[in-house]
């Protein structure tokens, strides 16, 4: 099969089994996806967990001909041609992530067994036209905050709802490191183009199982606009978490782990047979 692009998306592999292809957000890497979906596998065998980095992103250069979130897509496309083939798999994305991820199981919908959405961009993909609420901070705490360097203070409270000395080690790990990696050209490039040529809502219903997963304080995607997806995803658990921005996934680690896990048992009690 020849390939769509001539991006190589750099990633990193865990374990055996039933693929899993995780789609991190806009500018940070494939740590974002890892840190909070490996905690969720630790306990469970047979999957084989697939962390690439976008083009423009984390290790992944942006060659010219990444123009566009459909030149993104097909980068995708061929990641999945050359490292899963046509292999049944699992999806999920977070953000802009959340927003590919859709756009590929549009595409191969009786390939990608789950779909899981976190926090994902929803009906409206420009920032302009979003249902957001404003930011609030829920759990401040002033001291750690002042202890930080400016760059630093001013990522971790942009959107932080909640502020502890966990979910900045996590921001830290997961999220900073890769912002100090992306390719801004690059991006740029990309972000001239952002929405999607073929909406991923347009075809059929996906009908396997899904989840999505958005947070009641999340100020950049918000939470109105993937309630609208429901009607596309028949079989999809939605929840919208208190106490939980765009960085749901460890503002809530708890309830995070124990809504993935579900999903995976659901997907698992009808895929497997068929596969």
């Amino acid at each position: 099969m020849s390939r769509r692009t001539s991006a190589e998306l750099h990633f990193v592999e865990h374990g055996e089994g039933v693929p899993v292809l995780a789609l991190h957000g806009w500018t940070p890497d494939h740590r974002l996806m890892s840190g909070c979906l490996e905690p969720v596998f630790a306990g469970r065998r047979g999957y084989r967990r697939l962390y690439p980095d976008l083009p423009g992103m984390g290790r992944s250069a942006a060659p010219d001909d990444i123009a566009s979130s459909d030149d993104v897509l097909s980068a995708v496309q061929d990641f999945v041609d050359e490292t899963i083939g046509d292999a049944p798999f699992l999806l999920v994305g977070e953000s802009y992530g959340g927003y590919l991820a859709r756009g590929l199981a549009r595409s191969r919908p009786e390939q990608v067994l789950g779909l899981a959405l976190i926090c994902p961009t929803g009906t409206a993909v420009e920032q302009a036209d979003r249902t957001c609420p404003e930011h609030r901070v829920l759990r401040p705490d002033p001291d750690l905050v002042g202890s930080l360097e400016p760059r630093l203070a001013e990522e971790f409270t942009e959107i932080a709802v909640v502020q502890s000395a966990e979910t900045l080690r996590r921001f830290q790990d997961e999220i900073m490191s890769g912002l100090d990696l992306a390719d801004r050209t690059a991006m740029a490039r990309i972000r001239q183009r952002w929405v999607l040529t073929t909406d991923p809502e347009s075809g059929p219903a996906y009908q396997r199982p899904a989840l999505i997963l958005a947070g009641r304080q999340d100020s950049v995607v918000g939470y109105v606009d993937q309630f609208a997806l429901l009607p596309h995803y028949p079989r999809a658990s939605f929840a919208v978490l208190d106490v939980a921005g765009h960085n749901l996934q460890f503002e809530q680690p708890e309830l995070f782990d124990a809504l993935v896990r579900e999903w995976l048992d659901r997907v698992a009690a009808e895929s497997w047979s068929a596969c």
